[in-house]
């Protein structure tokens, strides 16, 4: 079986800093108990004020229900409540 990569870049205000990485555990927390497929994130801190995220799925189907369901969990919805710009949002195939 072939991970699926999801990648977002976003933006967030350089004063939420400290709160974004604050959220984040809830986030990876909820991820864990109300996403089925999700194998693990990696958060990267890029010049220019922008951040990627590198979340792995076990499928394409698990990222699509997972992004079907948003914020839908208060540890999630924390940490997607910070992004001021979304940058843009790709996935691949892990090879």
């Amino acid at each position: 079986m072939t991970a699926t990569v999801e990648l977002t870049r976003f933006r967030v205000a350089p004063e939420r800093t400290g709160e974004l990485l604050a959220a984040r555990p809830g986030m990876l927390a909820g991820f864990r108990t109300g996403r089925t497929g999700f194998l693990g994130a990696r958060l990267v801190r890029l010049p220019g004020g922008e951040w990627l995220d590198i979340v792995e799925w076990r499928s394409p189907a698990d990222l699509a229900a997972s992004r079907a369901k948003g914020g839908d969990l208060p540890g999630i919805r924390a940490f997607f409540d910070l992004i001021d710009d979304l940058v843009s949002t790709e996935e691949g195939e892990l090879t």
